[in-house]
């Protein structure tokens, strides 16, 4: 075997110090870097969802509720029907279309404020367009009585639709022409077509009035039959049980 001259081990030796003094220097810098990145990376805020959303160019979904006004007959009946319907989240009973600021329902009935017993309905318009809400509105009253839905009469039962926008507005005046064109009716519709300008919620006692007091005379003669009517006519358009 050949022996090695200690000049050669000399220089080996150099030359592996050099090697280690390398990748020494190499392994401070990296660690170097990291530890700067790291502390980079905790000083920064972290991102929510909604901020990865937009950094990613896709802006968040935004919720889409509408409301809509109508008015007729007895609210307790007018509520009770459309809170079966399928993408309508909430029903609110209260007084619309007259000059009485903040009416009481004792006012109201005297048929002296023009204010009319309505509905204000928040719904989706994904699920339930607004054209649904007017079909159901028109097939669950009728439009042809003035001031007056079964034995509740007085300009505070009158059939009536606030809208709320000129989308509103048009939709609504096509729709009543349609039906009188149609002769859906025998008589003319008398359905009053007016801008929404205030409306108040009534009193807590009237909210949720069927759910509330099922066992009401009125409630068993007059709203549990039109409420079964609907549910036969518009089985499709119902809300899943226990669906709020």
């Amino acid at each position: 075997m050949k022996l090695t001259s200690l000049g050669d081990c000399s220089i080996r030796i150099r030359s592996q110090n050099a090697v280690r003094n390398f990748f020494l220097q190499l392994f401070v810098i990296a660690t170097a870097v990291f530890l700067m990145e790291a502390a980079n990376a905790m000083a920064e805020p972290k991102k929510g969802p909604q901020q990865e959303s937009e950094s990613a160019g896709t802006a968040p979904p935004v919720a889409t509720i509408e409301e809509a006004t109508f008015g007729s007959g007895c609210f307790w009946c007018t509520e009770a029907v459309f809170q079966q319907l399928k993408g309508v989240k909430s029903v609110v009973s209260g007084y619309s279309g007259g000059r009485t600021k903040n009416p009481t329902y004792e006012e109201v009935c005297t048929g002296t404020t023009g204010h009319a017993e309505v509905i204000r309905v928040t719904f989706d318009p994904t699920v339930v367009t607004y054209v649904d809400l007017l079909e159901v509105f028109w097939k669950t009253h009728d439009p042809t009585t003035l001031n007056r839905q079964g034995a509740d009469h007085g300009t505070q039962y009158r059939s009536v639709i606030f809208y709320h926008d000129e989308t509103q507005r048009k939709l609504a005046k096509e729709y009543k022409l349609k039906l009188d064109e149609s002769k859906a009716f025998d008589k003319p519709i008398v359905t009053e077509i007016s801008p929404l300008k205030e409306f108040y919620a009534g009193e807590d006692y009237h909210q949720n009035y069927f759910r509330n007091h099922p066992e009401n005379p009125y409630c068993t003669a007059v709203i549990n039959r039109k409420v079964a009517k609907f549910k036969a006519v518009f089985k499709d358009k119902l809300k899943k049980k226990g669906e709020l």
